[in-house]
């Protein structure tokens, strides 16, 4: 890996990064994609993709980024294996550190993504994709006609709480405090729908269920009381947000307080130029597989044009 010294690389190995590639290959830059610990990212934790164009009746999350991966290697891409501990974005060529060795790139995209918070409790991460998912807006209308409990507190918890009504019998909101972080408008929004309730002071101790038939219901523990209890549900919804994966970038590319990269409006570039950024970690607001496959191309499209304005064919 130390002697590779591709002109583009990317970071990253979700739809953003392997969208990127895709379009980099086709566009003979022959792209090195680090792949990450995760190679997929987060879909390869997901089930069942309903709403991603082009797949009529579904696809498993996993079965769709291997369709990416051949994709985007059929013309060219080349894939490592490896965590970027480091990113040197100071220097010309820009460097990353990759399980030890350096690789170097005369261009950078950035789709290292973000990673939904977690209660970090056994059965939450056996149960992701089978009843317990991060995500409303991919997941929710699985639930259609049964009952869902959202774990949150924020504005991500009432826009999920408010947006699994559209599906759910009833969506409770458990929350371990009892106010609201919200703004108030969302809690608002939140309190008047007949369909949301809320349990505070709480916090979920076990998820029940198995894979096969999906959640049945939570223990609680009540913070203040310290009793447990059994609540019956169809689905975890865990809403307490999310971490964008750009640690190594900190002090180089300017970020938003969340720690989101910032790009010019109307492209991926970020503050250093010859670096783009693409996918969720850049996107603090949609995290759809299909805006990250569409803001891959835009950064692929970037970085060609700037590589060829720089360096020339």
């Amino acid at each position: 890996m130390a002697d590779a010294k591709p002109r583009l690389v990317i970071l990253g190995s979700g739809p953003a990064g392997l969208t990127a590639a895709l379009y980099a290959s086709r566009a003979n830059l022959e792209p090195l994609v680090i792949e990450g610990v995760e190679p997929g990212g987060q879909l390869t934790i997901t089930t069942d993709v309903e709403n991603y164009p082009g797949f009529e009746h579904g696809v498993q999350g996993p079965e769709m980024m291997e369709i990416f991966r051949r994709q985007a290697a059929r013309f060219g891409t080349r894939f490592e294996t490896g965590h970027a501990s480091e990113a040197r974005l100071g220097r010309r060529p820009f460097e990353l550190v990759v399980d030890g060795k350096v690789v170097t790139a005369d261009a950078l995209i950035i789709s290292t993504g973000a990673t939904a918070k977690l209660m970090g409790i056994e059965s939450e991460k056996r149960l992701m994709g089978y009843g317990v998912s991060a995500c409303a807006t991919c997941d929710g209308a699985f639930f259609k006609d049964k009952q869902a409990v959202v774990v949150g507190g924020g504005d991500t918890a009432m826009e999920e709480a408010t947006f699994l009504t559209r599906f759910c019998t009833k969506v409770t909101i458990i929350h371990r405090r009892h106010q609201l972080r919200a703004s108030k408008i969302m809690q608002e929004r939140a309190r008047k729908n007949p369909k949301i309730a809320f349990i505070w002071d709480s916090v979920i101790e076990e998820i029940h269920g198995e894979q096969k038939t999906g959640v049945s219901g939570v223990t609680l523990k009540n913070l203040k009381s310290g009793a447990n209890s059994e609540f019956r549900t169809d689905a975890v919804f865990v809403a307490i947000g999310h971490q964008p994966n750009t640690a190594i970038f900190k002090g180089q590319l300017a970020m938003d307080e969340l720690g989101y990269l910032q790009v010019r409006a109307g492209s991926t570039c970020t503050s250093v130029d010859g670096v783009f950024a693409a996918g969720d970690v850049a996107d603090r607001v949609y995290r759809q597989a299909v805006t990250a496959a569409g803001t891959g191309c835009m950064a692929a499209l970037d970085a060609e044009r700037w590589l060829e304005a720089q360096h020339g064919n």
